[in-house]
């Protein structure tokens, strides 16, 4: 074995030391060593050493754990070029030895507790270092912030989520020239954009600022940089208006995500030139006029949030020439008028989010014909009319909400989809995923879902609009819902009894309608429900019984049922009251005397109205009763008029 030069042991079950016998480390000429994903204890870190020639080196994923050697053993690697040694459980601070690996190209120290000063003063001796990533780690300032120049020429460096109290740019980076990709998330340097880092980095392809504390204006560089492709400065302090020169400055870019800050005025339309972008991110901004109808000219765009503005007027007419278009947020802004905009040549519409603006109209029928469509939300709007047939058809559906508009007519009989989450098919995929996000109400509270957790969540939100009919029992077919409100509406008829299908669900809101009929007791069967509200209807019968789930439920959940009774509610049921699964009126006649009120009223009027009829018949047809009638009235108003005088003095 002294003369192997490749060693892979990744995922080989290895738990503790490597074994010493058998001429393991023995191996002179090794040069790559693949340790990763087993449970190694830090002898390792030690015992390395007696491999002089190692070039590679993967100990990622290792539960290693303690501090890095600060003499003897992994810093005597001299030859060692690649060191990944993230995602394990080592702390203190970065050996100073360090600077004796002086071939080392790439670092990778992610995922770890170490504390790594902001300087990197410990790498300066590496000349030959190109790539370092240490997020996730402690970034720490130095209160000796020292303006030595580091002999490396970083391409790549990543101290995202570790920069809480750094206050400003590292100095080293104001010498670095070779930079591609740098990523600081998170790590709060406060001051302006750094529009000097593009400047003196022409080959930069990827920068991301997020959530560092950054404000002002937004400045762009001096000259074109063409090589930009990616840049994210969201969740910032930014003000002013988005420059209208940014396609000019910027021309290759990609990716833009500038949302979560205080751009004003309109939206450039320069924009709409770059023909690269597909993905534009401006949302949760202060942006103002209309969505310029050429936002649907930019041909590769995918992917496009411009929620939470203040952008008003109607929506643009159509989607031209975007065919690749796959995500669509526009809600929380001040949208008018019908919804006209149309995706002539795109199927692949994934999400479709027009929620609380002031759209009009009737919910369009082209809206059926995205068949990829899995989210679709148009709640908080002024729709009317009745849901268009075609979207039963839409058989992706995870997420359809309805809710708070005059939308009338029958619920139809939705199949929301049970079919697994698209896998990611494109390189573009996993970036959307930690991009997607949109609200849902479920368990009584609105919720924002964002990232891989949308994946989860299905459900049904018709509640507060103006449907009539009765409950498709289709919908107890939907086994993997977990959300279903159909709340302040003027539904009728039974709850289904099919609905002890829904085995996921864990939110069913069917309060403030007009249901009658019992409850189906075998809802008791949904151990998974935690929110159950069937109050303000016309219910009767017996309440389910106080087990699993249903044992939670208070008297709130059941109000405002007349003819409802049981705990949680103060009304006792008679002695004979058997639940039913088929809610009809000769089982509530039968089980506990309960009748339907809308026959008895009916029955009552009408034998009322019959008897006056027969009383008037007999008056007008016998002259002789009709005279003992008026006697007898006379006779009762004089004694009624005496008894009234008397009862005065």
């Amino acid at each position: 074995m002294t003369s192997l030069r490749t060693l892979i042991l990744q995922s080989c079950r290895i738990d503790g030391q490597i074994p010493t016998t058998q001429g393991f480390f023995n191996l002179k000429n090794l040069e790559f060593l693949d340790l990763s994903s087993n449970t190694l204890s830090n002898n390792i870190l030690q015992t390395i050493r007696t491999m002089p020639s190692l070039k590679t080196l993967w100990l990622q994923n290792c539960s290693l754990n303690g501090q890095l050697p600060t003499t003897q053993g992994l810093c005597d690697l001299n030859h060692l070029q690649e060191l990944y040694m993230y995602d394990n459980d080592l702390i203190g601070f970065l050996p100073p030895c360090l600077a004796n690996m002086t071939s080392l190209q790439r670092l990778y120290l992610s995922s770890n507790h170490l504390k790594i000063p902001m300087s990197l003063s410990p790498l300066y001796n590496l000349s030959k270092l190109k790539s370092f990533y240490g997020s996730g780690n402690e970034i720490c300032a130095e209160e000796d912030d020292h303006n030595l120049t580091p002999k490396f020429q970083l391409e790549s460096l990543s101290l995202s989520n570790g920069g809480q109290n750094t206050r400003a740019f590292p100095k080293f980076l104001y010498h670095q020239f070779s930079l591609q990709s740098l990523d600081l998330t998170n790590f709060q340097i406060k001051g302006e954009f750094p529009n000097w880092l593009i400047e003196n980095n022409t080959y930069l392809k990827r920068l991301s600022l997020e959530n560092c504390s950054l404000s002002g204006p937004f400045l762009l560089p001096k000259s074109s940089h063409v090589n930009l492709s990616f840049l994210s400065i969201s969740m910032n302090h930014f003000q002013g208006q988005i420059p209208s020169e940014i396609r000019a400055h910027l021309p290759g870019l990609e990716v833009l995500l500038m949302s979560d800050n205080g751009f004003n005025g309109s939206i450039p339309s320069s924009l709409g030139n770059m023909s690269l972008m597909y993905e534009l991110d401006l949302s949760n901004n202060s942006l103002q006029g209309q969505i310029p109808g050429w936002i649907g000219n930019m041909s590769s765009l995918e992917f496009l949030d411009l929620s939470r503005n203040n952008l008003s007027g109607p929506l643009p007419p159509r989607f031209n020439t975007s065919s690749k278009l796959r995500v669509v947020y526009l809600s929380r802004n001040k949208l008018q008028g019908p919804i006209a905009m149309a995706f002539y040549d795109s199927s692949e519409i994934f999400a479709l989010d027009l929620s609380h603006n002031d759209l009009t109209g009737r919910i369009p029928e082209w809206i059926g014909r995205l068949s990829n469509l899995r989210f679709l939300l148009l709640s908080y709007n002024n729709l009317e009319g009745e849901i268009p047939i075609r979207l039963c058809r839409l058989d992706q559906l995870t997420v359809i909400d309805l809710s708070h508009n005059y939308l009338s007519g029958n619920i139809l009989s939705w199949m929301i989809s049970t079919h697994p989450f698209p896998f990611q098919y494109n390189s573009h995929d996993s970036m959307f995923s930690s991009q997607q996000s949109f609200e849902f109400t479920t368990k009584n509270v609105s919720l924002p879902y964002k990232g891989s957790i949308i994946q989860y969540l299905i459900g049904i939100d018709f509640s507060c609009n103006n449907f009539t009919g009765n409950i498709p029992p289709e919908i107890g077919n939907l086994s993997k819902i977990k959300a279903l409100n159909l709340s302040h509406n003027s539904l009728t008829g039974p709850i289904p009894p099919t609905f002890w299908n829904l085995k996921e669900i864990e939110s069913l809101d069917l309060s403030y309608n007009k249901l009658d009929g019992e409850i189906p007791p075998r809802l008791t069967e949904l151990f998974s429900l935690e929110v159950f509200s069937v109050a303000h209807n016309n219910l009767s019968g017996k309440t389910p019984a106080r087990v699993a789930q249903f044992a939670t439920f208070d008297e709130s959940c059941y109000k405002d049922n007349p003819f409802l009774c049981g705990e949680p509610l103060p009304k006792i049921c008679a002695a004979v009251m058997p639940p039913s699964s088929t809610p009809t009126s000769t089982n509530n006649e039968d089980h506990g005397g309960f009748m339907n009120m809308e026959v008895f009223y009916v029955t009552f009027w009408v034998a009322y109205i019959m008897v006056l009829l027969v009383i008037g018949a007999v008056l007008y047809i016998n002259p002789y009763w009709r005279r003992a009638w008026f006697h007898f009235i006379e006779k009762h108003t004089h004694v009624r008029v005496n008894y009234t005088f008397l009862s005065a003095r």
